[in-house]
């Protein structure tokens, strides 16, 4: 009888072999992903697992970016409306192409991102450096400018976690 795995092990596999790590290539790719207008690289390693928007609880007296908990498999992650949080329009939440980043399991903590849209693996030879913004908070860790012109920010999740308003979630 075949071995039945988790959907969770099988993301785990399946980003493994992505990056490289299950095959020994020291090549990274990255998941592309888009948060209101602006586009974000993170590291496939360091993103963690990609789920379906599920129904937010709203929690009352929190920043506006702060979109709710959501119960994973019996967890609850923190969810931030990344859009939001940059200070551009939140995410609409009937939207089917939004998705979860749960980004923090790595980090020891349950935290999600919810992003406009999934953009796909990216790979990381593609892309010039570009130009970084002025006054460039540390989690936004480089420019980058993909064959189309188009800009992108690579994302320090780590950064992003350790940012005292990022994790500030009082209105």
């Amino acid at each position: 009888m075949a071995r039945r795995i988790s959907l969770r092990e099988f993301q785990e596999h399946l980003s493994r072999r992505l990056s490289g790590v299950a095959q020994g290539e020291s090549a990274s790719s990255l998941l592309g992903v888009q948060a209101g207008q602006s586009f974000w690289l993170l590291d496939l390693s360091e993103s963690g697992e990609i789920v379906p928007l599920p129904s937010l609880a709203p929690v009352p007296l929190t920043h506006k970016a702060f979109a709710g908990l959501a119960n994973i498999r019996g967890n609850l992650h923190a969810v931030t409306d990344f859009p939001a949080f940059l200070g551009e329009e939140p995410t609409a939440l009937h939207n089917p192409a939004a998705r979860l980043l749960l980004v923090g399991a790595k980090h020891g903590n349950n935290v999600a991102l919810l992003v406009t849209r999934l953009l796909g693996l990216k790979n990381p030879a593609d892309f010039e450096a570009g130009t970084p913004p002025a006054q460039a908070p540390a989690w936004n860790a480089a420019t980058l400018v993909d064959p189309d012109g188009r800009e992108w920010h690579r994302l320090d999740l780590k950064a992003l976690l350790s940012d005292p308003q990022f994790m500030n979630i009082v209105a």
